[in-house]
C-alpha cells in the first residue's frame, strides 16, 4: 500500500512509503528537508519492520521542534497501520 503524508513541524514538506501486509516499509520518500539526512534516514529504515521504526523513531525532536522528519516518518507509520 502507498502511503503519501503532509509532514507537520519540519523542513521536509511530506513523505511517502510503501508498506506491505506484513508490516515491511519499503520506498521511502521525503520531499523537501536536509537531502543528505533524509536519504540515511530512508536507507536506515528501508526494509524494517513498521513497528520498529516507529518504536525507534517516535519522539525524537529537532532542535527546538516539537517533533523531527524521523517523528514525522513515526506518525505516518501509525496511522498507516491503523487504517490497515
Amino acid at each position: 500500500m502507498k502511503i503519501t503524508r503532509r509532514n507537520s513541524g519540519t523542513c521536509s514538506r511530506s513523505i511517502s512509503f510503501d508498506i506491505a501486509e506484513d508490516g515491511t516499509v519499503s520506498e521511502i520518500n521525503f520531499k523537501g528537508g536536509c537531502n543528505g539526512n533524509l536519504k540515511g534516514i530512508s536507507a536506515l529504515c528501508e526494509g524494517r519492520n513498521a513497528e520498529d521504526i516507529i518504536n525507534r523513531c517516535k519522539g525524537i525532536k529537532c532542535g527546538f521542534k516539537s517533533t523531527s522528519c524521523p517523528d514525522q516518518l513515526a506518525i505516518a507509520l501509525e496511522e498507516a497501520l491503523q487504517n490497515k
